[in-house]
């Protein structure tokens, strides 16, 4: 027997669908603008002739943006920035969220410890000494200087300790009847039970290591060093006309800082745009997990 919906859930799917269209083309619309603003001409769009398809099609903006080798270096320190930064990022997240994620009779210390990390999310030493502790410990100029200051994500490793205090109490202590440690129970038991949980803080992670520019433009004296987004933002705001060729000269009569930016945030987008479908399936295998009890 079909079942047949009645008016008043035609009526609720029809209202749900369409605002969830609006929601999506308010999200979409506007990153097919910015592409649009790359792909045209300098003259196109600073009329405000150009809607969500290029006019004057052009890729200058993109040649000024990737011909220089300096982008090829910063992409390559950005590169190494995430490959190193987010196992770390990961590592410590997980060796901290896991003995604060205990009840407190089997860890005393565990509010003074979770207080001691949440105050560092409310108050900070300020720009200065934060400079100063970075100077001092001799890593300016050096990939570990845009690494190591924030090891530890606080709210990375938030998320991650309360999920595995939503994990049942009952699979811990069936690993210890077995005669499994702490440390079995957390590689063997905890890390597979929580996939989901991990893709999302790696992403997390990732996007966070490549989306950063201000450490670098503070931390890194040789523009040799600093990560994409660093030279991406040089590449408008501190423009120097004396170094500029006699061919960047006249590609920067074609072009301008609005399809320059618009071309730069693209180029940047381009790894995460590849990375999150990768980890989408993570995602919907933890809002599927989430969502059954036993």
């Amino acid at each position: 027997m079909l079942y047949k919906k009645t008016l008043g859930e035609r009526v609720f799917n029809a209202v749900n669908l369409t605002l969830l269209t609006l929601a999506a083309l308010s999200c979409f619309l506007p990153l097919v603008y910015v592409l649009a603003v790359s792909f045209s001409s300098s003259a196109a769009a600073m009329a405000n002739k150009v809607a969500l398809w290029p006019v004057d099609f052009t890729l200058k903006s993109y040649q000024y943006v990737i011909r220089k080798a300096a982008f090829y270096t910063s992409f390559g320190v950005a590169v190494k920035r995430v490959l190193l930064g987010v196992p770390i990022n990961m590592a410590l997240t997980i060796l901290a969220a896991y003995p604060l994620s205990k009840e407190r009779k089997a860890f005393r210390a565990r509010t003074f410890f979770s207080w001691f990390f949440i105050i560092t999310m409310l108050f900070n030493g300020g720009l200065i000494p934060w400079f100063m502790t970075i100077y001092k410990t001799g890593l300016i100029d050096k990939i570990w200087a845009l690494i190591l200051p924030g090891a530890l994500p606080v709210f990375n490793m938030i998320v991650l300790m309360n999920f595995f205090r939503g994990l049942p109490k009952e699979i811990e202590d069936a690993a210890l009847i077995d005669g499994a440690g702490q440390w079995i129970i957390l590689l063997r038991v905890f890390l597979p039970l929580s996939v989901p949980s991990l893709a999302t803080l790696v992403l997390f992670s990732a996007v966070n290591h490549w989306n950063s520019w201000f450490d670098g433009l503070i931390l890194m004296n040789d523009p040799n060093n600093y990560p994409l987004q660093s030279y991406l933002q040089t590449v408008v705001v501190n423009r120097d006309m004396a170094l500029v060729s006699i061919k960047d000269a006249e590609l920067l009569r074609e072009i301008s800082d609005r399809t320059v930016k618009c071309a730069q945030i693209f180029i940047a987008m381009i790894p995460i745009l590849i990375a999150y479908p990768m980890l989408q399936k993570y995602f919907t295998t933890g809002l599927v997990v989430g969502s059954v009890k036993g």
